[in-house]
């Protein structure tokens, strides 16, 4: 299936999988194992994503991570004057306080939903670090936040737009690369 959406595929979905086991791998070593981790996956296609990695943790270590969901909506700094950001439900299982979580998200670019998201989870303790996972890096930070486990770096220019579409909210597996409108 695809998303009938123009552009140059990046990756299809066994070479998603294949990324996304390769973190799975990365998140595990970094850390020690599994235990402590926190996954959080950022509204919309980083919840899935966290999934998928809590899914491949337990495969690899037989211990599933705690994973949340994190809405970063309210710490926006980029919402449009007037604009009011559209609500999803947060949801940490478990105390973050003095443990590491693993921020998962679909595409690092700026860098301002990860720091968005960063001052969210802050509201909820404050854990020993925070890690990013990332499917995507594109570049053209605005915001000194880089990545710990990055999937694929794919170099755009400013014209430039990526689509990741993800099975759970999308239908299909696919990053896709295409010229802005």
């Amino acid at each position: 299936m695809t998303t009938g959406v123009p552009g140059k595929k990046i990756l299809g979905q066994d070479q998603i999988r294949r990324v996304i086991a390769r973190i799975a791998h990365e998140v595990l070593e970094r850390n020690g194992g599994a235990n402590d981790i926190i996954l959080v996956g950022i509204h919309t296609r980083g919840v899935p994503l966290a999934g998928r990695l809590a899914g491949l943790i337990e495969e690899f270590e037989d211990a599933r991570p705690p994973v949340g969901v994190l809405d970063i909506g309210l710490y926006r700094d980029d919402v449009s004057a007037g604009g009011r950001p559209k609500m999803r439900p947060t949801d940490i299982p478990t105390s973050i306080e003095g443990r590491p979580v693993v921020l998962v998200d679909d595409v690092l670019y700026t860098g301002r939903t990860i720091r968005a998201a960063m001052d969210a989870l802050n509201d909820f303790g404050r854990p020993n670090r925070i890690q990013l996972a990332v499917l995507i890096d594109r570049g053209h930070r605005e915001l000194p936040i880089r990545a710990d486990y990055v999937g694929k770096n794919i170099p755009t220019s400013a014209n430039e737009q990526v689509r990741v579409h993800i099975a759970e909210v999308d239908g299909v597996d696919e990053v896709l690369v295409r010229k802005k409108a």
